[in-house]
């Protein structure tokens, strides 16, 4: 087993399916709510598989990684315009920010980066797709591995038929330029499509928080149904009334334990 292969099986707890928990949003959302207070949020996370977040913040998050059975951390490598949803970015400007070096010395168990394609211009996907490579690239040679977030430009996500092929589309490009896991938007139920496409681990994301939670848990379960390896949840668990409750709730759907009723029923959620 390589050393990659070692670091990305700790997002899989004895081969269960993966709860992670994404709390990078201030890099282009600013303070947002459930992460104002950034070091309360990240101590409400310890029952999580795995916390994505910007390197530069490890100092804030307290012992949350410290010690037999915390979660593994997922550092973001680079920053990309679309996320900046509050200013309604649209070009999907790709930078890197930090190196895989640098991710790894910060305490990384896996790295990511963002990649975005079909922005409407085919110089500024390549470009694109030269950062994206050249991180996969650093991060091989650290014998890391690199989650590839496919993320879509523009108002795709308005197109359900379009998006659902975008998504199934460059899920296999980010896995052919290196990527040892996705990150990417549930697509309804051709979803099974976007897994048997990418021969690596697919992680469903949760997107805008949802109305209600038990909505929540069922996209989760949705997910696991059509064969993602788990979700990554950011607002749906950090702007829950008691996210404690919530992301106990999620593992328990996300590992086949629960139905989303019976979670929410047994944890009190709405």
């Amino acid at each position: 087993m390589t050393g990659k292969a070692i670091r990305l099986s700790k997002l899989f707890p004895e081969g269960n399916n993966a709860v992670v928990v994404a709390i990078d949003h201030g890099q282009t959302f600013g303070p947002m709510e459930g992460l104002v207070n950034y070091t309360a949020a990240a101590r409400r996370l310890q029952a999580a598989d795995a916390v994505l977040l910007a390197p530069q913040m490890i100092r804030f998050t307290a012992d949350l990684f410290h010690g037999r059975g915390s979660p593994a951390m997922i550092v973001r490598l680079n920053w990309n315009s679309i996320h900046c949803e509050p200013w309604r970015y649209r070009e999907a400007q790709i930078v890197k920010t930090v190196s895989a070096a640098a991710g790894a010395r910060a305490g990384a168990d896996v790295l990511l980066a963002s990649l975005t394609l079909k922005t409407g211009s085919e110089a500024h996907d390549a470009e694109n797709v030269r950062i994206f490579a050249a991180l996969a690239e650093e991060a091989a040679n650290l014998g890391m591995p690199i989650i590839g977030e496919v993320f879509p430009a523009g108002d795709l996500r308005g197109q359900p038929d379009e998006f659902h092929d975008y998504v199934v589309k460059v899920c296999r490009i980010v896995c052919e330029l290196g990527a040892d896991a996705i990150k990417t938007f549930y697509t309804g139920d051709r979803f099974a499509e976007v897994v048997e496409g990418a021969p690596i681990p697919v992680f469903a994301l949760g997107a805008e928080k949802l109305p209600r939670q038990v909505d929540a848990l069922d996209l989760a379960a949705r997910a696991v149904a059509a064969g993602a390896r788990g979700v990554v949840f950011g607002r749906n668990v950090l702007q829950a009334e008691r996210p404690d409750d919530f992301l106990a709730g999620l593992k328990e759907v996300v590992r086949g334990a629960a139905t989303p009723q019976e979670a929410a029923a047994h944890y009190g959620l709405k």
